[in-house]
C-alpha cells in the first residue's frame, strides 16, 4: 500500500537570525515565544534555518557542487552547500543568554547571515545528536572532531 504524500509543503519562519551591535541572536516571533519554555536549561540548541539567499529555481536544481575546501566534486547531500533542492540549514549553537519576555536567544555565532529565517529550534541531546563510531570521506578526515567553542560564522 502506497502512502500519498503532498508534493509541496508550507514552511513559515518562527523568527529570524539577527546580528546587531556585535551580538548574534535568534529573534523569535511573538506567537512562538511560548515554545521557548525550558530552553534556558540547555547549553546548546540546534537551529534549522533557511538559506534564503539561495532560494530560487536555478539553485534548487543543482545536485553537484565543488566544495570551497579541498574535496572532489560531491553531490549536495554529501556536503553542506547552501545550494540544494530545499535550502534548509542546520547549525548547533551555544546559548549565551535568553530574554524569554522578548523572545531573544543570544548565541555564540552561527554560519548564517543576518535576517535569515529560522524554521525550527530543537534542544541539543547528546544521546540523539552525536554518534560514538562514525566515518567521513578521506577529504574530511583531518577536520576537527568537535564543534568550535566560538561557533561558526557565515565566512566559515
Amino acid at each position: 500500500m502506497k502512502i500519498k504524500v503532498k508534493d509541496s509543503f508550507r514552511i513559515s519562519p518562527i523568527g529570524f537570525i539577527r546580528r546587531e551591535h556585535g551580538k548574534v541572536f535568534l529573534d523569535i516571533k511573538d506567537e512562538y515565544i511560548a515554545g521557548l519554555k525550558e530552553i534556558e536549561n540547555f547549553s546548546h540548541i540546534q537551529v534549522f534555518w533557511w538559506f534564503n539567499k539561495f532560494d530560487g529555481e536555478r539553485y534548487r536544481s543543482v545536485l553537484l557542487c565543488n566544495p570551497p575546501y579541498d574535496a572532489p566534486e560531491t553531490g549536495v547531500f554529501a556536503c553542506r552547500s547552501p545550494i540544494r533542492p530545499n535550502p534548509i540549514a542546520l547549525t548547533t549553537v551555544k546559548i549565551l543568554e535568553i530574554d524569554l519576555e522578548k523572545g531573544l536567544v543570544y548565541i555564540n555565532n552561527i554560519d548564517a547571515d543576518s535576517d535569515s529565517p529560522i524554521v525550527d529550534l530543537k534542544g541539543y541531546f547528546p544521546v540523539c545528536d552525536r554518534v560514538k563510531d562514525y566515518s567521513v570521506p578521506k577529504w574530511a578526515s583531518d577536520w576537527p572532531d568537535w564543534y568550535p567553542d566560538e561557533g561558526l560564522s557565515p565566512e566559515d
